[in-house]
Parts: C-alpha cells; sequence; structure tokens
C-alpha cells in the first residue's frame, strides 16, 4: 500500500512542523528543512508559506516564543533565560524583544499574570468539546470529580502507541466536535477502527496560541504497519509516566476537571509539565450516553519531577 499523493504532501509537511518543535534549541535553516521534506530548497520556502499560512521564518519565531511562554507558566523553577537557551535564543536581550514583539509584555511579566490552564473553564464552558467516543450506554456519574469531591488521580506509565491522525487547525470548543463528527468518525467507520482506542490531543495552549494556529490531533490507535490515507496521517504517541484522572460528562463539563487537575492537583503533586502533549484517551469500552451526550475518557497530562 502506498499513500495517495496529498496524503504524501502532508506527510512532508507534518514532518517538518515534528522536525522544527524537536529541534528548537538548534539552527533550523532553511536548506536542512526542505531536505526533511524530501523537497527542493529552492522552492520549498513558498511551498511552506502556501500550506502553512505563514512563512518558515514566522512559524520558527512563534514556536519558540510560545514553546517558551508554556515552559515559564509551566515549569516553575525554569528561569527565563533558561527557556530562552531552551528555543535556540542566543541570549536574554534577543528573547526579551522577541517575546515582547509577540505577546506585547516581556517575560517576568507575562510570568507573574499568567497561570496555564487550556482554557477558561468559567467564560468558554465547551472550549475543549471532544468527541472521541463510541455509542455505548451511559456509566455511572458518582467517580466524576467536582469541586465538592476529591480528584482521583493516577500516575501511570503509558506505553509509546502507534496512531493515526487528522490534524485541525483553528479555534477550539464546538468546531472540534464538528470536526470529529464529519472528517474523523466516518474515516474510522470506514476502517473498521472503532474497537480501537482514540485520542484528542490539544497541541497547544489557547491562551498562548492564537486560535487560527492552535493544532488538534485527532487519532485512533492502528498497527505500526497501517498506511493511512485520506490525509490521516501517523506518528507515535510517547509512552512515559503521565498523571491521568477518569471524566464521565458532557463536553460543558470537561474544562472544570482540566482546570482542577491544573490549578490544584499539580502544583502540589511535585511534579510539572514536561514537552510531550497532554491528551484525552477515550478507551475502546468507553461509554456514552446518546440521550444526554456524556461520555467518558481519560484525562492524561505528561509529567516529570518538579
Amino acid at each position: 500500500m502506498t499513500r495517495d499523493h496529498r496524503s504524501e504532501y502532508e506527510w512532508r509537511m507534518h514532518k517538518v512542523l515534528t522536525h522544527i518543535d524537536d529541534h528548537l534549541d538548534e539552527p533550523l535553516e532553511l536548506a536542512a528543512l526542505a531536505d526533511v521534506a524530501h523537497f527542493s530548497a529552492y522552492h520549498f520556502h513558498r511551498l511552506f508559506a502556501a500550506w502553512a499560512g505563514e512563512t518558515l521564518g514566522d512559524y520558527i519565531r512563534r514556536r519558540r516564543v510560545e514553546v517558551a511562554a508554556l515552559r515559564l507558566a509551566t515549569q516553575p523553577r525554569v528561569t527565563v533565560l533558561d527557556a530562552a537557551l531552551s528555543v535556540g535564543f542566543g541570549s536574554g536581550e534577543a528573547f526579551s524583544r522577541a517575546f515582547r514583539a509577540h505577546f506585547g509584555s516581556s517575560p517576568t511579566a507575562w510570568r507573574a499574570t499568567h497561570r496555564w490552564t487550556p482554557t477558561d473553564a468559567e467564560s468558554n464552558p465547551d472550549q475543549i468539546g471532544l468527541h472521541g467516543f463510541t455509542k455505548n450506554g451511559p456509566s455511572p456519574r458518582d467517580t466524576a470529580p467536582t469541586e465538592a469531591t476529591p480528584m482521583h488521580v493516577d500516575l501511570i506509565t503509558r506505553p509509546p502507541v502507534t496512531i493515526a491522525y487528522l490534524r485541525y487547525v483553528g479555534p477550539f470548543g464546538a468546531p472540534v466536535g464538528a470536526f470529529w463528527n464529519t472528517q474523523v468518525a466516518p474515516w474510522i467507520t470506514a476502517h473498521n477502527l472503532w474497537p480501537h482506542a482514540r485520542y484528542g490531543i490539544s497541541h497547544d495552549d489557547p491562551s498562548i496560541t492564537a486560535p487560527e494556529h492552535s493544532r488538534y490531533d485527532a487519532g485512533v490507535e492502528v498497527p505500526e504497519d497501517f498506511v493511512p490515507d485520506g490525509g490521516f496521517q501517523k506518528t507515535v504517541l510517547p509512552g512515559g509516566r503521565y498523571a491521568a484522572t477518569r471524566f464521565y460528562g458532557v463536553s460543558a463539563e470537561i474544562n472544570a476537571v482540566w482546570t482542577r487537575l491544573l490549578r490544584d492537583w499539580l502544583p502540589a503533586s511535585g511534579f510539572q509539565f514536561d514537552s510531550r502533549p497532554a491528551f484525552e484517551h477515550y478507551p475502546p469500552c468507553g461509554a456514552f450516553d446518546e440521550k444526554t451526550g456524556a461520555f467518558e475518557c481519560n484525562i492524561c497530562i505528561p509529567i516529570a519531577p518538579l
């Protein structure tokens, strides 16, 4: 089996994006990135701009300051200089200029006022709105954490898993649910993959990354030799140590659980975020109540010692 032409093109561009994120602390030259994509260096800059909607240089600068901002917000022991060096800036001064140009604030001032949560649960109650579930029966809700009940968090070690995924770029919330329903679910059905676990992976924090650039992957586990088509790509979701909590409820309720996990549990846990993405894991037998829209998933955040 081989990829169709569009999937091949997308796969090459995604390789470049992954390479950039994995090497932000290194020089990222156009010729080298064109080689990663197996495109001509002469044409690659124009190809990238047409595909991504921003120039290669603008994209790299944006990713560098956004990743640094995320580290400043989620890793309390990281200094501004450490954050700058970790994303390829040669000095704190250069980093501060780029940071201010992007966020309108110095790194220190921004960090003092910024509390990382994937969304503002009060003003955007359905910001996530993920739908990686199957049509199963309802599940008891007595284990769903609320502000009045303790949050049960398990520390787990997950193996790496191969997934096929389709990427959505744009505002989170209701559009993500429509993305699952209209583009992802039919593809999963056509490939008989509903018995496999699904994943909703948010690569960007909407409070840091502009809505038009926010990336979300809807994925499903596949065999290692699976060849995706229809615009879907294949990657390995990293294994390792995660903090996980079970959720059962409707879309409007899930942000409150995310917020409690990040605001209340994480700071007191002795752990911090590392560079792997957080995700929602939808088990093959996860519950979904068609009458209420309630669904079950496991919220998983990657952790490292503080």
